[in-house]
Parts: structure tokens; sequence; C-alpha cells
């Protein structure tokens, strides 16, 4: 007797199509005729430091679809890492069992794919060690998405990025995965020069084509702009919680927002153990209990943040007086920005053309516009990420870019949240919480000095009111991928700049984290000293205080407009 189960093939140039394989009916692979794809029972996961989760029993069946939720730090990730590979999964004493389709005990190989906003902070991370702009005349774009994409379809991987492509490289844009993900316009991009949600839409293309049985899909929703998430949610349509289609499916949320139609099932972690495993009908009861009993508090815990947050930022006051004190005095002090006429651009592409804009002190902004229509590069052009600022008529704070102020000058006046800052930071990796925070005040990737009592005293406090109390000496590169954005939230925060930039800056927080973010941000603009520019595509983000909005349009002439809430 024979086994038979299907595998996705991608390699079809005008549709998707599945092939058969034959296997004998014995040992491992009489588990494959079952209806489970992976059973978990009494088992542990571990990483290189111990225990993480101590306690887990799961069963994935073929005709289920399955969402993994749960709050930063619960669980939830090490759960996906576990059935990535990268961390194990280890039988306890007794009765136990770990079985999967998806990875074959004799090679140890997983075929599992991970498109995770982790997984896009990586990619980012490798496109910099490999950069060769300082022995070239140019900026080194880097990989291609085409080149990335390649990679699984026979061609040359990240350090070998100089050799030939192979021949299916000259017509991927006819193949039908890179059409659903809408990625042809962008296959001869560099990675580095895409924007979060174009990264995220290339993983995704990259792992259909992968050959991988199962995709894991952290948050995929984030960061994508309303036609790229109409996209994906008839992606899930199309292929999740079908019993016999290949790849199978698997979708981790930090919310229960935009869930599709087709998940059956949820298992949810929270303070690392599991803390619902069931139906989505059940689960979907047991939120609009959770729902009732927090709009009943909502109130009353939101006033102890403020109380807290207002005496927290009183005893910072010394430390941000201390880097006024640093800020040279500047003319046309009424005007924070100042774009006149800018393009930017490179080869054949525009990015922004002819962009004139103007900020006022007090003046909060809704930036919005589709992935790539310039965003994230407009605000690199404030905080000097983007070199292309020196051929333009940029004002900050009163002076021309280039006419002799310092890096410092501007960062002092600046508080960032980013895709771009959030990868430095992961690069760095081993600054602890603490050091983190106090970062804030020294505008520093990592810290370089001296911890005084006073900072040291000021960070612990921000600490516990984000939710971090006795956690300040934790590694930053610990911290599950949400933890980290909201460090980092309260990084930029603390200083009380002129200026708030926020890109994205609920990327990977769970409900919890992101109503605590949004108070304190709505607090920030309240005090009339700071002024923020916000990138968001979740209308739920968007602060009342946002009166005008910067709405960024490709392709038309002008390429923004400008309009008031």
């Amino acid at each position: 007797m024979t086994a038979r189960f299907s595998r996705f093939q991608p390699h079809s140039h005008s549709s998707f199509h599945l092939t058969t394989f034959n296997f004998p009916l014995s040992g491992v692979y009489s588990f494959i005729m079952s209806e489970s794809l992976i059973s978990i029972k009494n088992c542990r996961i571990e990483n290189r430091k111990g225990v993480v989760l101590p306690e887990l029993s799961w069963e994935m069946k073929k005709d289920e679809a399955w969402l993994v939720i749960g709050p930063n730090g619960g669980g939830k990730a090490d759960f996906i890492q576990a059935l990535s590979g990268e961390k194990k999964i280890v039988q306890n004493d007794g009765d136990s069992l770990y079985e999967s389709e998806f990875f074959e005990a004799k090679t140890k190989e997983n075929s599992v794919e991970t498109v995770s906003l982790e997984v896009a902070a990586k990619l980012i991370e490798t496109e910099r060690e490999l950069d060769e702009s300082e022995y070239m005349d140019k900026i080194d774009a880097g990989r291609t998405g085409r080149r990335f994409i390649c990679e699984v379809l026979g061609g040359p991987d990240a350090k070998h990025r100089h050799l030939p492509l192979p021949e299916i490289a000259s017509h991927l844009e006819a193949l039908p995965e890179v059409k659903l993900c809408g990625i042809e316009k962008i296959l001869d991009r560099g990675l580095k020069l895409m924007s979060t949600g174009e990264i995220r839409r290339t993983l995704l293309c990259r792992a259909l084509l992968s050959k991988k049985k199962l995709l894991i899909l952290s948050d995929p929703f984030a960061g994508l702009d309303a036609q790229s998430r109409k996209i994906l949610l008839e992606f899930f349509q199309t292929i999740a919680g079908k019993k016999d289609s290949s790849p199978k499916i698997l979708l981790s949320m930090e919310r229960y927002v935009e869930i599709p139609e087709t998940i059956t099932n949820v298992i949810e972690f929270t303070k690392n153990k599991v803390s619902f495993c069931g139906t989505k009908k059940d689960y979907e009861q047991i939120l609009k209990e959770r729902e009732s009993e927090k709009s009943r508090n909502r109130e009353s815990e939101k006033s102890a943040f403020l109380n807290e947050l207002n005496e927290i930022s009183a005893e910072t006051k010394s430390l941000q007086d201390q880097i006024l004190n640093k800020i040279p005095e500047a003319k046309n002090e009424d005007t924070l920005i100042k774009m006149n006429s800018v393009n930017v651009g490179w080869e054949e592409h525009k990015v922004l053309k002819n962009f004139s804009w103007t900020v006022l002190p007090g003046e909060h902004w809704l930036i919005r516009g589709p992935n790539g229509s310039g965003k994230t590069t407009l605000l690199e052009l404030i905080t000097g990420d983007n070199h292309q600022v020196f051929a333009n008529d940029v004002w900050l704070f009163g002076k021309k870019r280039g006419t002799g102020e310092t890096i410092w000058d501007i960062k002092r006046q600046l508080g960032i949240v980013s895709y771009r800052l959030h990868v430095e930071y992961r690069m760095v990796g081993g600054t602890d919480l603490e050091g983190v925070i106090i970062s804030g005040f020294k505008d520093s990737i990592g810290l370089y000095e001296q911890r005084t009592d006073v900072e040291v005293s000021a960070a612990k406090k921000w600490l516990k009111l984000a939710g971090f109390e006795g956690r300040e000496h934790e590694s930053f590169g610990n911290l599950s991928y949400g933890e980290q954005r909201a460090i980092l939230i309260i990084r930029a925060a603390v200083k009380n700049p002129k200026v708030l930039i926020l890109d994205e800056p609920c990327h990977g927080l769970d409900e919890q984290y992101r109503q605590k973010i949004l108070d304190l941000l709505e607090k920030v603009a309240e005090t009339g000293t700071t002024t923020l520019l916000h990138v968001t595509h979740d209308p739920t983000e968007v602060l009342p205080c946002e009166k005008h909005i910067l709405e960024l349009r490709p392709n038309e002439e002008p390429m923004y407009k400008i309009l008031t809430a």
C-alpha cells in the first residue's frame, strides 16, 4: 500500500497545480494517512538558554485553518519559531508525542516558511551586512526582488549575489504567484529601497515559490495598504482551510482584526502557556465577554495610566531641560519643517516630485498613501537617513540642511519610531532595556556613556509605565518584535522632542500595548511642546489631534494632496 498526498508546485507559468507523490505506508508515513498534520502531546519548547514554554499539547488537522494569537511576550512567538525549527520541541516525560508532516526526522529538515515583520527585519539586516557602497561610486542597492525570489528557484544565494540568475528570472512577471502578490513592477528594485509593505509582499511571493508545505504568516496585514490587504484576504479565501490544498497556512496575529472567514480554530498563548485552544466561534464568544469587561474598566485604567505618565514626565523634566540647553538657537522658529520643490528618486523612478510642504508647531499630521508612495522616504529626509536631502531645499528648525548644522543638532529635536531605527537597534541587540530608554536622551543606537542615577531612576519609571517593571536588565534582542517596538516608542517619547516621527508605530503590538501607546501619543500631543508626524494604514490608529493630512498619490500630477480632517 502507498500513501498519497499532494505538494504545491510553483513553477507553472499559467496557474497553480498539484503534483502527487507515492510513499510506502509504514513508519512515519502512516502518520500522513491520518487526519493530523501536526500532533504535539505533553511537550515543551526550548531555546539555547532553557525552557520557554513548559507545557504544550496541540493538534492541527487537514480540514482546519488555525489562528495563533496572544499578547506580546506571552509565548506565541516561541510557538511559531518552534514550528519553523528555530526552537526545539522536546517531549516531556511520560505519555508524550511530537509528529509533523512538515518535519523530516531523518534529515531534520522543516518544510516550513515564515513571513513576518521579524523575518523582514532580518532580511534588511543581511542587506546592510552585505552592503558594498563604500567600494562603489554609488549607493549599493543590494539584491533586487527578482534576485531574492530566484534564490528559491535555483538561483545563487545572498553571498553569491553577483553570479548569473537562472533562466526563469527573465519571466518571473508571468508567474501567478508574482501576480497574486502584486509585485510585478518592483521586481528590479533593491530590497533596501522597498517600503515595508512591498518587502512583506515580496517575502510572501518567495514563500509561495519555495515549495514549502506549511506557510506561517505572522501579522500579515501590518503595514499593508487597502489594496494589498484585499489581495491577501483573497489569497486566504483561495488557499487557507481547504483540506487538500498545499501549501497549508497557519496565521498568527497580534490582534483579533481582519480575520479571514476560512479560519476555523484558534490557539491563544498568555504568560507562556496555552490560554485557549478551540473553535473560532467559541473564541469569539470569549472575546465578547472580555470586551465587555474591558469597556467597563477602560476609563479608570486610562485615567490611572495618564496620572502615572504625568508624574513620570515631571520627574524627567530635568533630563529634558539638559537636551534643550544643547540645542542651538535658530531663526524662523515658527517653522519646524519646510520643503520647497523637493525631488527624490533613483534612476528613472521618482519617489517625490516637485514636493512642497510646511509644518508649524502644534500641527499634528497624518501621512498616508499606498505602499511605495514615498511616506518613509519623506520622513528620512527629515531624520537625515536619506542623503538626497542635501541636494534639495529642505529646512529644519529654521536652518537649511547642509549649511553647517550637525546631525546631532537635528536629532536632539527629534523623537523617531521607524522600521529603519528598529532594524538598527536589532543589529546592536545586546543593550538592556534600561540602556535603550536612556539612549533616548542621548540620541544614540545603544548606550556608550556611564548611566547617571537620575537617568536610571527615570528609565525604570518609564519601563514600569509600559509594563516592563523588573525587566530593566533584560536584553533588547531577547524580546518579541512587538515588545521591542513598544520599548522604542517609549525611547522616542522620553525626551519630549519638538517633533515626534512615527512610521507605523503600532507594528507588532498586541491590543493592550497598542491602546497604551495610543493613549501615550495622545497625551504627548496635548502637551503643546511636541508635534506629531504619523504614518499609518490603520484608520483606528488615527489620533483625534491629527487635523492635518498629507496624502501621497504616486503616478499622479501632483503626487500629493494636503487635506484637513
